[in-house]
C-alpha cells in the first residue's frame, strides 16, 4: 500500500461531502495522493476520467501495483484502442472523450456510483462538456450519481458554485523550490535555450532533470543536441512500454524530455530540478483562414506553477525558467479553457445527439460562444449529420465512431470506394496529430506499414474503427481521397512561381515543403507560423483536380471585379477560391463594372488624378463644410466615395477613372442657390495695399495668404473670409519669395517682429524698400525701388 499521503487525512470529509451533497471539489497539490488514493476509498464502483490516456494508464498501473495487483483486477482503465478491465473491477479510469461516449449511449451510467473528474483545471474540451453532460444526468436521471472534481490548482470557488459543493483543501508538504531564470540569448530558438538550461540543472543539482516542452518535434531536437546524456522522452505518442519506463526510477541521473502530460496525474520520479520552456501547445481555429490545428502559446502562472513543483515533490529542488524574470507577472492566470479557443464542430454533434443542440439546456463552467457553435452546426449541416429536425441517422452513426465528424464522414465516405482497412489506416493517422513524421503522408502511412515506433498504436486505433464501419473491399489513392473528404476546403493548386505556393479551396495560401511540387494537393493539416504570408502544411498528400472537383464546391459564374488594379470581366469555373478555367466577358454588366470600379476606389482612392484646380475647389469646400456645416458637401476620401453616385459618371476601367475630370465633378455637388457665394465666402484670391490679386492657399487647416512684406505696408487690419469667420494667416515673404514672419495679428507684427525683419534683411536686399514706419509707407508690388523721375 502507498504510505501515509497528506491526502488521507481529508478522506472522511470527502466521504462525508458525497454523502450530504452528492458533490465536492478537491483541490490538491502533485504529489498528495489524489489520483491513486482518494478512489480506492470512495463506495460503489468509481469511474476516474482523466484527460488523457496516458495519464489514464499510468494511474491505474499505480493503483494496481499499491494493491498488490496487474491491471485488469480490482483497477482497470479503458483508453481508446485499449481496454483493461474484468468483472472484478471495481475502480475503472477512462478518458474524458471515453466517458462522453458511455454517457451518450447509457445517460444513466448504470452501476456507476462515484464518477471523479481528475485535473480539471486544464480545461480541455472534453472534460467539461463530461462535467456539463454529467451535472444533467443527475439532475434528470441519476440524482444518486456522485461528481468529484479533483484538481492541482483551480479557481475553486466558481467550481463548487456549478456543483453546489463544498471545497476540501489539502496540503502537501511542500520541499522549497529554488527559482532561475535563463532568458534566451539574442535569435536562440526555445531548443537551444531548453537544452542550454539543462546542461545547466545538471550542474546546479543532484538528481534528475524534468523539461517541459510544447511538443514532440521539440522534444526530438533538444534531445538530438543533448546526445551525450541520458535522455527520456515522455509524451502520448510513445508506445505503452516506453511510456512506463519513463515512470519508473533510472539507474543513473536522466534527463526526462516531456510534454505537458508530465504537469498533473503522474509521478516522475528522482527529479530535483525542473526546465520550463514556458511553452505549450494547445487547439485552436483561425476562422479567418479556416484553419484549425494546434498552436503553441505561452503557459498560464497556475501551469508555471505546477511545473515548478515537480521539482520539490520529494526534496528541496529548483526550476529553471526559459523567460525574462519581468515577464513572469504578464502570464494568463489560468489557462485559456478549450471551449473558447478550439473548432467545435464536434462539440456540436455530441450537444445535438443529447438533445440540447445549442447547449442552453445545460449547466457549463464557460458556456461555448454562440459563433462558434454555430459555425460547428453549419458544418454537422453540409455533412449529413444535422437537419432542420435534429440530428440524422447518419450523425448518430458519426457520433458513434469517436472521431471528429470530419474524420467520421470520410471514414464512411470512403470506405466502399477504397475499402474499409484502407480508409481506417488513413484516418487513424489524421486523428492523431503527429503519429507520423513529415508532411508526406503517403510516406507516412508507408513508414507504419513497414513498421515504427508507433505502428502498434496505429494499428490498435485501425482495429477499433473496422470494428465500427461496414467491411467493405475497394481500391483507390486512399489517402487522398479520405484528405479529401475531410477536408475539401483544404484541397489546393498550386499557383504560378518559382515556389511552391497553394491556394487552397478556402482561399488560404500556403506551402508543403517536403512533399516535391504537385500541382495539387489535399492538406489534413495546417498551421500558420508568426509572422508568416502564408500557412503552412504540416501533413499533405498530392491529389487531382478531378478529386477537387468531386469533393469540392464546384461553381460557374460571371464575375465582374477589381483585380491587380483594374476591373476584371470574366465568365469562372471554379472549386471554392480556386479558378479552374475562365474566359473574357465581351459585355460585362453596367452596373457589376460600376460595383468593380467603386471596389477598386474603396482600395486605392489614390487611382484618381486631382489637377491643382480640382485640389484647390476640394480645400475651398473642405473649409466651407468644417465652418458653415451642409449644405455645403463634406469632400473627405470617405465623403466622396458615399456620394459617388452624384459626381462619379460612368467609368468602366482604371484609365477612365484616371482620365475622370474631378473639377467638373466636384462642381456637381455645389448646393444651389448658395454656390452663387463661393467666391465671396472662399475666394481663390484676395485683394492686397499693392494693388494685387493674391491667391488663397487652402491647403493647411487654416487658410494662408503668402505675401511679400512691401505689398502690405500701411494695412493694419488682418483679412478674414467666410463671413468673418475666419482669420487668414499671412505668410510675409521676402523679395526672394521666402517667408520671414508668419502671423494672423498685422498691427503686432508691424510694431514687434517687423524692426528685426528690417534689420536682418535690408543689408541683403538694398535695392528693395525697407522704411522705418511701415504704417505710412505706400505699399508697391515692385520688388526694387524707382527713380523719381
Amino acid at each position: 500500500m502507498d504510505p501515509v499521503l497528506p491526502v488521507h487525512a481529508a478522506l472522511d470529509d470527502i466521504a462525508a461531502a458525497l454523502a450530504d451533497r452528492g458533490a465536492a471539489v478537491l483541490v490538491a497539490p502533485p504529489g498528495t495522493g489524489k489520483t491513486t488514493v482518494v478512489p480506492l476509498a470512495l463506495p460503489g464502483r468509481v469511474v476516474v476520467a482523466e484527460p488523457r490516456r496516458l495519464a489514464a494508464r499510468a494511474a491505474a498501473t499505480r493503483m494496481a501495483a499499491s494493491l498488490g495487483e496487474a491491471v485488469g483486477g480490482q483497477v482497470g482503465y479503458s483508453v481508446r484502442g485499449d481496454r483493461r478491465v474484468s468483472a472484478a473491477t471495481r475502480v475503472e479510469f477512462v478518458t474524458s472523450g471515453l466517458l462522453v461516449r458511455r454517457l451518450q449511449h447509457d445517460p444513466e451510467l448504470a452501476g456507476v456510483d462515484v464518477v471523479v473528474l481528475d485535473e480539471v483545471h486544464e480545461r480541455h474540451l472534453d472534460a467539461d462538456l463530461l462535467l456539463a453532460l454529467l451535472l444533467d444526468a443527475r439532475d434528470g436521471l441519476r440524482p444518486d450519481l456522485r461528481l468529484l472534481a479533483t484538481s492541482a490548482t483551480v479557481a475553486a470557488t466558481t467550481l463548487a458554485d456549478l456543483l453546489d459543493a463544498p471545497v476540501i483543501t489539502v496540503d502537501a508538504v511542500a520541499h522549497p523550490v529554488a527559482e532561475t531564470y535563463v532568458p534566451p540569448q539574442r535569435g536562440e530558438r526555445v531548443e537551444s535555450t531548453v537544452a542550454r538550461a539543462v546542461r545547466t540543472a545538471l550542474s546546479a543539482v543532484d538528481g534528475d532533470v524534468l523539461a517541459f516542452l510544447p511538443g514532440v518535434g521539440e522534444i526530438r531536437r533538444v534531445a538530438g543536441m543533448l546526445s551525450d546524456l541520458d535522455v527520456v522522452e515522455l509524451h502520448g505518442r510513445l508506445p505503452l512500454d516506453r511510456q512506463s519506463a519513463a515512470l519508473r526510477p533510472g539507474e543513473g541521473r536522466r534527463v526526462v524530455l516531456a510534454t505537458s502530460v508530465a504537469e498533473s496525474s503522474l509521478t516522475v520520479p528522482g527529479v530535483r530540478a525542473v526546465v520550463d520552456s514556458g511553452l505549450s501547445r494547445v487547439p485552436r481555429v483561425d476562422h479567418r483562414r479556416g484553419m484549425s490545428g494546434l498552436a503553441t502559446v505561452r503557459v498560464s502562472a497556475a501551469v508555471a506553477t505546477q511545473r515548478a513543483g515537480r521539482a520539490g515533490r520529494e526534496a528541496p529542488g529548483r526550476v529553471f525558467r526559459c523567460w525574462p524574470e519581468h515577464e513572469q507577472s504578464t502570464l494568463p492566470r489560468y489557462p485559456e479553457p478549450e471551449v473558447r479557443t478550439a473548432d467545435l464542430t464536434r462539440l456540436a454533434l455530441e450537444l445535438a445527439v443529447w438533445g440540447t443542440p445549442d447547449g442552453s439546456g445545460l449547466r457549463w463552467w464557460d458556456a461555448p460562444p454562440p459563433g462558434p457553435l454555430a459555425a460547428g452546426r453549419e458544418v454537422l449541416t453540409a455533412l449529413g449529420a444535422l437537419d432542420p429536425g435534429g440530428v440524422t441517422a447518419r450523425g448518430r452513426e458519426m457520433a458513434r465512431l469517436g472521431l471528429h465528424p470530419r474524420l467520421a464522414r470520410a471514414l464512411l465516405d470512403a470506405a466502399p470506394e477504397v475499402g474499409s482497412r484502407a480508409a481506417a489506416e488513413v484516418v487513424a493517422v489524421l486523428d492523431d496529430d503527429g503519429l507520423v513524421d513529415g508532411v508526406d503522408l503517403e510516406a507516412g502511412l508507408r513508414r507504419l506499414r513497414a513498421g515504427s515506433p508507433s505502428t502498434a498504436r496505429w494499428r490498435r486505433e485501425v482495429d477499433r474503427l473496422l470494428r465500427d464501419v461496414p467491411a467493405a473491399r475497394g481500391s483507390g489513392p486512399a489517402a487522398a481521397l479520405v484528405t479529401a473528404l475531410a477536408h475539401p476546403e483544404r484541397v489546393g493548386r498550386r499557383r504560378p512561381g518559382a515556389d511552391p505556393v497553394y491556394l487552397l479551396a478556402n482561399g488560404t495560401a500556403v506551402t508543403a515543403p517536403g512533399l516535391g511540387d504537385p500541382e495539387w494537393i489535399a492538406v489534413a493539416v495546417a498551421d500558420r507560423p508568426p509572422g508568416a504570408a502564408e500557412g503552412r502544411a504540416r501533413l499533405a498528400v498530392a491529389a487531382s483536380q478531378d478529386l477537387a472537383v468531386r469533393v469540392g464546391d464546384v461553381a460557374e459564374a460571371d464575375e465582374v471585379a477589381w483585380s491587380g488594379g483594374d476591373v476584371v470581366a470574366r465568365h469562372v469555373r471554379r472549386v471554392g477560391a480556386i479558378v479552374l478555367s475562365s474566359r473574357p466577358l465581351a459585355t460585362p454588366p453596367a452596373d457589376a463594372v460600376r460595383a468593380a470600379v467603386l471596389d477598386g476606389l474603396r482600395r486605392d482612392f489614390g487611382v484618381l488624378r486631382f489637377s491643382p484646380a480640382a485640389t484647390a475647389l476640394r480645400n475651398r469646400l473642405r473649409l466651407l463644410h468644417a465652418e458653415l456645416g451642409p449644405p455645403w458637401p463634406a469632400v473627405s476620401d470617405a465623403d466622396l466615395l458615399a456620394a459617388a453616385d452624384r459626381w462619379l459618371g460612368s467609368p468602366r476601367s482604371r484609365a477612365d477613372l484616371e482620365k475622370l475630370d474631378l473639377l467638373a465633378a466636384l462642381r456637381t455637388l455645389l448646393p444651389w442657390p448658395e454656390a452663387a457665394h463661393l467666391d465671396d465666402l472662399a475666394p481663390e484670391r484676395l485683394p492686397v495695399p499693392s494693388g494685387s490679386a493674391v491667391r488663397v492657399d487652402y491647403t493647411a487647416d487654416r487658410p494662408t495668404l503668402p505675401v511679400k512684406v512691401q505689398e502690405v505696408f500701411g494695412w493694419t487690419d488682418t483679412p478674414t473670409i467666410v463671413d468673418g469667420r475666419v482669420p487668414v494667416v499671412l505668410h510675409l515673404l521676402s523679395p526672394a519669395g521666402r517667408p520671414v514672419a508668419v502671423t494672423a495679428d498685422l498691427r503686432s507684427f508691424w510694431a514687434q517682429g517687423y524692426p528685426q525683419v528690417r534689420s536682418e534683411l535690408r543689408g541683403r536686399y538694398p535695392k528693395h524698400r525697407w522704411p522705418e514706419d511701415p504704417l505710412t509707407a505706400e505699399p508697391t508690388r515692385h520688388t526694387t525701388q524707382r527713380r523719381k523721375p
